[in-house]
């Protein structure tokens, strides 16, 4: 973990905060947030929206591991790895400023691809305690078609040198930002 000191314009967050556990408001851009508290340093976000692409697309632009630095924001890494046995490890380096900081925070992810719904993934290494989640796509139908209903849960427990409170805005704030860049990557 990097923090350095800039000085950037704070963005407002807003983030949906339920104590329904199922609960997912929509914002104007059609991405849902909802952060959930699951212990006192430990939170789940899940962010969902709607794609008007069939999931075999979505699913491909999600496994592109090495594509997803050239549209996702503040992810300036995305590298395949070798895993010790032979399955996905991915090793990926976001940055960006919070509080006059420029903050890198660095993860090394083994994944679990089951095609064509759910792709899992749990830290192995990095600057969190812990990390884990998946994405999840459900088909839905068009007129024209069918569309993708993408969900993105994590899990995320920062180590005490990280304010939860930035920790949690900042994540669900890059969950909406990634869900509406692979929306417009589809859109291609």
């Amino acid at each position: 973990m990097t923090i350095q000191n800039h000085n950037p314009g704070l963005d407002s967050p807003n983030i949906i905060r339920s104590k329904d556990k199922n609960a997912l408001e929509q914002n104007s851009d059609g991405v849902s947030i909802q952060v959930e508290k699951l212990s006192d340093r430990q939170r789940q976000i899940t962010a969902q929206v709607q794609i008007h692409q069939p999931v075999q697309k979505v699913w491909k632009i999600l496994t592109d591991y090495e594509s997803l630095v050239e549209f996702i924001p503040n992810l300036t890494k995305s590298s395949l790895i070798e895993h010790p046995e032979g399955g996905i490890r991915l090793e990926q380096i976001g940055s960006q400023c919070l509080l006059n900081f420029k903050f890198c925070a660095r993860v090394v992810l083994d994944l679990e691809e089951v095609f064509p719904k759910l792709i899992k993934f749990a830290m192995v290494e990095g600057d969190f305690k812990g990390f884990s989640g998946f994405w999840r796509l459900e088909p839905y139908k068009l007129e024209t078609g069918e569309g993708t209903d993408l969900c993105y849960t994590i899990r995320v427990w920062p180590k005490l040198t990280m304010p939860i409170g930035i920790v949690e805005d900042r994540l669900a704030n890059d969950l909406r930002s990634n869900l509406l860049a692979i929306r417009q990557r589809a859109s291609w």
